[in-house]
Formats: structure tokens, C-alpha cells, sequence
């Protein structure tokens, strides 16, 4: 999808200003959805400008508007003091998002508990400069890589297991048809060497040269190690070049006993038509044909993405009795009652960067012709593919399992018998469409939160495991760990061992298409690598992002 473009000019605040006066004027003072904003002085630079503008699309568009203040508590253009224009307007939005109180929690419904100076769901890009190292796409969209086009060498992130001064680096992941995927490196192999130094007797020292593999985009480097299955690659050299890669690491269908378990590892929800429904169709197709009937879907490492995509897969695993209400999505009180005015300002462009005029009315259609209402944004099961018996799902997950992720877990709870291996989710039940600024940064600010058929949501904490991953494994024992020395879709593989013991107890599982893979050091893990999410400016998405538009009647 392409972006809308708002240009915002002294004209067009001027008259945003003045529609202010005249409909806070018309408002009851006890209205609960009347924006109560103070006009914003006219004349600016086009920074002061922008902060302006962060702050009244927040007003009005933000999920939690109620608690904001007025434009003159506020002042946006204090905003001043951090360097570059971005770095101010991250500090603006920062502050914004820290005036909600979870009761539950004591603490701000956007506190990041792991990085507390950034908010957890809301944030602003420069689309001129973003590029992040799994991928990119020429023409900048909502985020460089839902597209599924790549411009990297294809490594997702690694873990490192051992102690400090005896350890392995394992990579984690490699996306489909990237250059490490061409070169045979896949999750669970072993990078020992990057550009002829050697790794895995100083951790402090050496843990910098894999960071750069994904960090730094690389435009060459030459790699040694040893396979998956075992097999040594010696002086192998990835180069980085433009591909575009399938939203699947891995399928697999396991057989036990009589019972036909298919595998399902998806990195992300890239776009539906563009990208991810040829990929999901031909798997859901093959596990028809091996005939499944439980499915294990893995997407600890999968952060979200578009939500037609979590619906359609929705449709794909749900069986063919799901019927009535999928999701619903809850827009604020201003939104719902049309009073999101300044959403006049978003054209609401298709897929090809045109002007819509999906009425026909002569008029181009903006973000403030769509139906915010809970009606309108209630999605119904509409069964897709030909898997119509799945009984029971075991979801894998992690503290990177985010936003649509979480979407597609919460839907299939009232339909199917989910279960769920790994650590705490995210917790993300908010989503958002892009709101461009200066023809330059796409701000996305929580608009909506989305609950399930039974109205159930409210996982901020995230959701809890029913199998939890208490981050105290060995490796080479029994205790549940993300475990990274063997390839997705392995049965000896930690999380997907344990949800074949879910749906198969006590049962000997084989595999289609069976993965070796190399143990490596059993020694206790000394230093786990987080996902890389942001770090040096390079980041992946993590988010619902909204694309399906219905114009309100």
C-alpha cells in the first residue's frame, strides 16, 4: 500500500484553526468526544509546523485522546532542545504517548518496559532515510520490509550459546532466497569465522563481527562454519543484493502415530496480494494434501504486519464451523462519532499511488470519509483453502511475537483448542494506519484496539504461555529454550519438541523432509541474543497496521 501525502501549510492550519473555533464552540462543554484543542498560532517554521501537527492528530486520532491535554498545556514547539528535527519530534511523541495510566499496571499503557524513553506501539520514521537490514523496497511503503523485498545478506539475528570464553554463534534465522539462503545457511548453522577472524574464544571481543552481518548491511563478507546437518562451508562469500523473499522460514508435516501434524514458521505479515498469498496458499495446500488435522504455527520471531494478512490466515487454519465474528477493532470516541476531522488532510491513495474516488461523489476520498464505527470494523470468518478439520493449534512464541501475531492467537481461542510453547508475547492489541507529515516522516500513532469473537483483549502484558520458557536452559537437556542450534521445523528442536508433546504425548514423531542438525557446544548458556529490533537506527516492524478501508455510508 501506498501512503497518503499530507502537506500541512500555514493555509491549511490556518483553516484547520478556524474549523477548530467554530466546532469547539458548537460542542457541549460535557461532550465526550468533542476535541477540545486551543487554536495553534499560524505562523511557524515548517518544524514548529510538524510538532503542531503530531500533537493535533494525537487530539483526535490517538486510541488514547482523552488523556491529553489542551495545545497550550501541551506546547508542542517546546520540543526544541535534541539536535535534528527527528530526534525532537520522537521526544513530542514520547510525551504524548506517557499520559494513560493502566490502572493495572500503575504505569503508562505505552510504557517500554525494555527501552522506557521510547513508547512501546507509537512511533514516527523518516521515510527518506529508513532502511532496515533484513530488507528493503525502492518505493518507500509502510515499513521497508512488508513488501517482502530484501536488500541484505538475509541473516535475521543469531544467539550465542557457551560461556564467554567457549562459545558458538548460531545463526537464528535466513530469509527464503536472500544470499546466505542461496548459500545453504540456514537456522542452526554456526558462523566460526567472519572475514578470516575467528569467533568463539572471547564473546566481549568477537560478538561485534557477527552484529555486523545484520546490523551494518555489509555490501560483501566471507564466512566459515559449519551447516545445519554438520556440514563445514569454508571462505564463503555473501554479497548483498536486491531479492524478494516468501514470509515463510520453514513448513513441515510430522507424522504421529496416525496423526498428521503440520509446521508453520512465519517471519512476518507482509503485504496479502503482493507477497504473502501465494506463499500461504501453496503451504495450506500441501498440508491438505499430507492431511493435517493440528498444526503447530511458529512465530516467535514474527513481529506483525499488515492485518488482511492475520485475517487470511485466520481463514486459513480456522475450521470450516467458524462462523459469525472473527475480530473488532475499537476506533476512540472522536473517531467513532466522525469528528476526526483533521483526517480531511490524508489522501487515501490504492496500492498504484492513485487518488480514490471509491464513492464517485467528484470528490477524492481521505482517511475522514472511512467508517470508524465498531460495526464497520467488525471482520466475520470467511473460510479460505481446503484445511477445514484443524482441531487443536500450538502456537510458538516470544517476547518478539507481536500485534497481528497476537491478532491471529486471539481470534482462533474461541474456535479451535489453542495452546500456546515459549515466553511472554509483546503484548500489543493496538494497531494503526501511517499518517504522513512534510511529504517526509510517517507517523503511527495507536488508534484502535482489536478484541476477539467473546470481546476479549487487553493483553498489554502480553499473552501468557501455557508452556512457559523460563530462560534458565541448558542446552543438550530437556529444558525448554529458544533454541537456535537446530533448524526450524526439527522434532528435537526445543519449542517445537514440546508442542509435539501437546498434541502427540507420548507418540514417536517422524518428519517430510527431516532437518540434521549439528548440537554443538552442551555447555550453559551464557549470553542469548536478543532480536534485533532497533539498534544503530536499523529496525524491523512491529505493529497491526490497518489497510482494509470501508468508506463510512
Amino acid at each position: 500500500m501506498i501512503l497518503p501525502i499530507f502537506k500541512l501549510n500555514k493555509s491549511a492550519l490556518l483553516i484547520f484553526g478556524i474549523a477548530l473555533i467554530f466546532s469547539i464552540g458548537a460542542c457541549k462543554k460535557d461532550d465526550p468526544v468533542a476535541p477540545v484543542v486551543t487554536t495553534p498560532p499560524v505562523a511557524g517554521n515548517r518544524a514548529e509546523l510538524t510538532k503542531d501537527s503530531i500533537f493535533l492528530y494525537a487530539k483526535q486520532v490517538y486510541f488514547w485522546n482523552d488523556a491529553l491535554p489542551t495545545y497550550e498545556v501541551f506546547k508542542p514547539r517546546n520540543y526544541t532542545a535534541l539536535g535534528s528535527d527527528l530526534d525532537n519530534y520522537d521526544a513530542e511523541l514520547f510525551a504524548i504517548t506517557q499520559f494513560k495510566i493502566n490502572p493495572s499496571t500503575g504505569k503508562a499503557y505505552e510504557y517500554n518496559s525494555s527501552n522506557p524513553n521510547n513508547p512501546k506501539y507509537s512511533y514516527i520514521t523518516d521515510i527518506t532515510t529508513a532502511n532496515s537490514a533484513q530488507s528493503y523496497v525502492a518505493k518507500k511503503t509502510a515499513d521497508l520490509e512488508l513488501d517482502g523485498t530484501g536488500y541484505d545478506l538475509g541473516f535475521y539475528w543469531f544467539k550465542a550459546f557457551g560461556s564467554e570464553n567457549n562459545f558458538s554463534f548460531y545463526v537464528s534465522g535466513v530469509f527464503p532466497n536472500s544470499p546466505a539462503a542461496k548459500a545453504g545457511i540456514t537456522r542452526g548453522a554456526i558462523i566460526n569465522k567472519v572475514n578470516g577472524k575467528s569467533i568463539g574464544a572471547n564473546y566481549t571481543n568477537e560478538n561485534a563481527l557477527v552484529y555486523n552481518l545484520v546490523l551494518n548491511d555489509p555490501a560483501t563478507v566471507t564466512i566459515s562454519g559449519l551447516k545445519s546437518d554438520g556440514t563445514p562451508f569454508n571462505d564463503v562469500v555473501l554479497t548483498k543484493v536486491k531479492y524478494t523473499a516468501s514470509p515463510i522460514f520453514a513448513t513441515k508435516t510430522f507424522t504421529a502415530g496416525s496423526k498428521k501434524i503440520g509446521y508453520l514458521a512465519l517471519a512476518q505479515f507482509s503485504h496479502l496480494n503482493n507477497n504473502a498469498k501465494t506463499y500461504l496458499d501453496a503451504a495450506f495446500a500441501k498440508f491438505v494434501t499430507d492431511g493435517v488435522t493440528d498444526l503447530i504455527v511458529d512465530l516467535r520471531y514474527n513481529g506483525g504486519g499488515y492485518v488482511n494478512t492475520a485475517e487470511y490466515l485466520i481463514n486459513l487454519i480456522a475450521p470450516a464451523s467458524a462462523t459469525g465474528t472473527m475480530f473488532k477493532e475499537y476506533y476512540n470516541a472522536t473517531m467513532q462519532a466522525n469528528k476526526a476531522t483533521i483526517l480531511s488532510n490524508q489522501l487515501l491513495l490504492d496500492d498504484n499511488d492513485k487518488v480514490q474516488d471509491q464513492d464517485r461523489d467528484g470528490k477524492s476520498d481521505t482517511y475522514a470519509d472511512l467508517d470508524f464505527s465498531v460495526a464497520g470494523n467488525t471482520t466475520s470468518f470467511s473460510k479460505k483453502g481446503n484445511l477445514a478439520n484443524v482441531a487443536n493449534v500450538v502456537f510458538l512464541v516470544s517476547g518478539g511475537t507481536a500485534s497481528s501475531s497476537e491478532l491471529v492467537i486471539n481470534s482462533l481461542k474461541p474456535h479451535v483448542n489453542v495452546k500456546i510453547v515459549g515466553k511472554q508475547t509483546y503484548g500489543k492489541p493496538v494497531g494503526f494506519f501511517p499518517i504522513r507529515l512534510e511529504n517526509k516522516y510517517d507517523l503511527y500513532l495507536a488508534m484502535f484496539e482489536s478484541k476477539n469473537s467473546r470481546d476479549e483483549g487487553g493483553y498489554f502484558a502480553g499473552i501468557t504461555p501455557d508452556v512457559i520458557d523460563v530462560n534458565t536452559a541448558t542446552v543438550g537437556n530437556s529444558t525448554l529454550f529458544d533454541d537456535a542450534t537446530h533448524n526450524f521445523g526439527d522434532p528435537a528442536e526445543s519449542y517445537t519438541k514440546s508442542a509435539l508433546g501437546l498434541l502427540a504425548p507420548a507418540t514417536a514423531v517422524t518428519s517430510s523432509n527431516a532437518v540434521m542438525s549439528i548440537r554443538g557446544k552442551k555447555v550453559a548458556v551464557a549470553a542469548s541474543l536478543g532480536m534485533l529490533r532497533e539498534t544503530k537506527g536499523k529496525t524491523r516492524f512491529v505493529g497491526m497496521l490497518e489497510n482494509r478501508y470501508k468508506l463510512k455510508k
